[in-house]
């Protein structure tokens, strides 16, 4: 029985597994959290995976606080770039295939078209960069990598923005919300799904792919589909980015362009909007 190691096994895409997971008995499946899997403690790193010896990872373990990121340098490196490293290089010796999960922030948002797997990539933020150097580091130690770019993901586990809008909308009677930064949500069980329809798949073809839920959207109408959904009565206003400063810039544009993945694994995309549906009936209980 091929045994599947799932790191960040505690986050939003971890946790959609243990769900997942269910349906694929014919696996041996190992979650690990960041005591089992230790991708901020490297030389820690080829120990446990030697311990565990799996024939697929799925590598959901990330430094994904944006914001702290820019005064954790080091950490969000560690982490996001230097482990990816290390478990590319074990995947190599060992011959264990590797689905590694990118984001779209490894581009600048100066595009104005769904950008594709050639497009530039120009992070403007450190979790980008290091996310990037993670990509370029797997690759270079191990061409047979499988690299998944998503975006904007949220889930019923874990804390994300859909949960986190849902609760203001409660609690106040107006939100502003960002509307000059535009590209899809991707619910993680959707992601989820993908990347085992790959593993299910005959045909194992490596390098990077792009996958999201379908649909172009700003921050701001994503909050009013929220609101649709909910029934929620807060006035919703959109703001530009400037109104709103960060520690980190976020890109204004990052559309994923998802035809490569359909195409090579025929991989079905759901709109946004069906997939927020059932997260928020999850959430609703």
């Amino acid at each position: 029985m091929q045994k599947i190691l799932v790191t960040g096994a505690t986050g939003q895409l971890g946790s959609e597994f243990k769900i997942l997971s269910k349906n694929y008995p014919q696996f041996d499946w190992i979650f690990a959290d960041r005591t089992q899997i230790s991708l901020d403690y490297i030389n820690k790193l080829i120990e446990q995976l030697e311990n565990i010896q799996p024939n697929i990872i799925l590598n959901c373990g990330a430094y994904t606080a944006v914001d702290k990121a820019e005064s954790e340098t080091e950490l969000a490196d560690v982490v996001n770039h230097r482990a990816v490293s290390v478990i590319a290089t074990y995947t190599k010796e060992h011959d264990v295939k590797l689905i590694h999960v990118s984001t779209d922030y490894v581009f600048d948002g100066t595009s104005s078209i769904a950008l594709n797997e050639e497009a530039l990539t120009n992070p403007i933020n450190v979790y980008g960069a290091t996310k990037r150097a993670g990509e370029l580091a797997a690759l270079a130690v191990n061409p047979d990598v499988l690299i998944i770019r998503t975006s904007w993901v949220y889930s019923s586990f874990g804390n994300n923005f859909v949960k986190t809008m849902s609760r203001l909308m409660q609690e106040r009677d107006s939100l502003n919300v960002v509307n000059d930064q535009i590209g899809s949500p991707t619910y993680a069980a959707d992601l989820a799904q993908a990347m085992m329809d790959i593993v299910s798949n005959e045909n194992w073809i490596p390098g990077i792919y792009n996958y999201s839920n379908e649909g172009e959207i700003s921050w701001y109408e994503f909050v009013l589909a929220i609101q649709e959904i909910t029934g929620e009565q807060c006035e919703v206003k959109g703001i530009p980015s400037s109104a709103y400063p960060t520690p980190a810039a976020r890109p204004a544009y990052s559309l994923l362009d998802k035809s490569k993945i359909i195409a090579t694994y025929g991989i079905e995309v759901p709109d946004y909007k069906e997939s927020l549906k059932k997260c928020m009936g999850l959430l609703k209980g």
